[in-house]
């Protein structure tokens, strides 16, 4: 791994407790918990993928995404994961 890698991985891990952390002291299961639930098991995905060597790989194509991409949205899965980011993106009021 090199130095963004393990930055990343110290990161994915340290969510990964707070995440486990969250879960385990919550009261009430809500729509919350659902949504730690599966923020939790991208988490470890992603950290599984930089374990062995498959982090940044589309799991459809198997071609690689964008680093900067993963830099913002290091459990992103796939490239077409990434088009449905468009949706909540900022618009600007101004045309080009």
């Amino acid at each position: 791994m090199n130095a963004t890698q393990e930055k990343l991985f110290f990161e994915l891990r340290q969510t990964k407790e707070e995440i486990e952390y969250s879960l385990k002291n919550k009261q009430v299961k809500n729509w919350f918990t659902t949504i730690l639930e599966e923020e939790l098991s991208d988490t470890i995905t992603a950290i599984r993928k930089l374990e062995n060597g498959k982090f940044g790989q589309c799991e459809i194509s198997g071609e690689f995404l964008s680093a900067d991409l993963l830099n913002m949205i290091p459990t992103l899965k796939s490239q077409r994961d990434s088009e449905y980011l468009e949706s909540y993106f900022k618009k600007s009021i101004y045309h080009s």
